[in-house]
């Protein structure tokens, strides 16, 4: 560790007797990190931490991936990423590649190519306009005009009128990832605690003191990978933020015969679409609803019936395509649809990682990796500025 964990003699104590001090040691675990949330960001961070040889626990309140990294369309892609969140986006994808080698199995991962679609003018520029951007970055996305697109995929409408494809970028089996994680972190060292909802936290100037399940949890370093709740958790330390529910609304149809190798977006985001090779068509588009508190999601018909309309314009051959399921899940998204990942602005020795917007299946693993290098060497090498919390703090006050 980079720095000595603090003596837990700075909490202040009566005068106890010596049976009292046994049971509180049997009934507290003292260890270097507390991870709260079994996401993709919680566990990767817990497999990078364990595997620097550092004692962590994590503490997930129902099962790992059982939230937003679980429910989510899949998609693994660096393309159309905002600028500041490329970067990440790089760091993660290079995990990706090495998922097999962390944890013994791919997740599914298929790098099928991202094949963002433009269906105005308008759109077009922007996929041009971004590219521009992401070749800074060293990334190649391949700009595919009117007749090209036309020819290499006859099944679209006349609606696309341009694409922009990332080769490298594909999807993968979201119910996968965070147990695949889970297991190897716990492989390596890390103790995966599920079914331990937190009730309290606190921190007295040189520890965290987390309850869950009756049992006190103290460490020097707290990693918030809450996701929605992370919000909670956040305010908890004297940093509300304004974070709100996100649902995306997501369908798939019976078996069809398998036409589509690359997964596809639009430009503005209303619809994502994948086919797996057993011939299902994933997708999505709109919001469902959901009780953050009861832990319950749900599509709704409206979305439902929006996300058809919109996959039909591109796709026709869909028309009489059978829906046999329809799912939703719950997220975090900032009022600038940009993650919170960094260091507390009130609490030494607290980072952040939530409010993902719906990012947080293909960035999860980069992010536990910057996790674990800000706690091991107090640096990253991805820019996290843009990420910061203290930027709604500063929105707050100019208000």
């Amino acid at each position: 560790m980079q720095q000595d964990a603090p003596s837990v003699s700075a909490w202040p104590k009566a005068p106890r007797s010596a049976a009292a001090v046994e049971a509180d040691r049997i009934r507290c675990v003292e260890t270097e990190v507390i991870i709260i949330g079994g996401g993709g960001a919680g566990t990767s961070a817990a497999l990078h931490l364990a595997l620097r040889g550092v004692s962590v626990i994590l503490l997930e309140r129902g099962l790992v991936g059982s939230q937003a990294t679980g429910s989510n369309y899949g998609g693994v892609r660096q393309q159309g990423r905002h600028p500041a969140g490329i970067p990440l986006a790089i760091k993660s994808r290079a995990i990706w590649a090495r998922l097999p080698e962390l944890t013994d199995t791919d997740a599914e991962f298929d790098p099928c190519g991202h094949l963002k679609l433009a269906r105005t003018e308008a759109e077009e520029q922007s996929l041009l306009d971004w590219n521009a951007t992401a070749a800074e970055y060293g990334l190649r996305p391949r700009m595919i005009g009117r007749n090209a697109i036309r020819d290499l995929h006859p099944y679209f409408s006349d609606t696309v009128i341009a694409g922009s494809l990332m080769e490298e970028d594909g999807t993968a089996n979201p119910r996968l990832l965070a147990p695949a994680l889970a297991r190897a972190a716990k492989a390596a060292g890390a103790s995966i605690r599920e079914h331990h909802a937190v009730t309290a936290m606190a921190h007295d100037g040189a520890l965290f003191h987390v309850t869950a399940n009756g049992q006190d949890f103290r460490a020097p370093w707290l990693l918030n990978c809450a996701g929605f709740w992370g919000g909670q958790v956040a305010a908890s330390f004297g940093e509300a933020v304004p974070i709100a529910a996100l649902h995306p609304n997501m369908l798939v149809t019976e078996p069809l015969p398998y036409f589509l190798r690359n997964s596809l977006g639009v430009v503005g985001g209303d619809l994502y679409l994948r086919q797996i090779p057993r011939g299902n068509v994933i997708f999505g588009g709109g919001h469902g609803e959901g009780d953050e508190d009861a832990l319950s999601t749900r599509p709704t018909p409206q979305a439902s019936f929006g996300a058809m309309q919109r996959a039909i314009a591109v796709l026709p051959g869909l028309r009489d395509a059978m829906i046999i399921r329809s799912w939703t899940g719950t997220d975090g998204q900032m009022p600038d649809k940009f993650p919170v990942i960094g260091a507390s602005h009130t609490t030494p020795g607290l980072l952040h990682a939530f409010g993902l917007c719906g990012e947080g299946f293909q960035t999860g693993p980069g992010i536990g990796a910057v996790l674990s290098e800000l706690v091991m060497d107090g640096r990253t090498d991805v820019p996290l500025d843009a990420f910061d919390i203290g930027r709604f703090r500063v929105q707050d006050a100019a208000a």
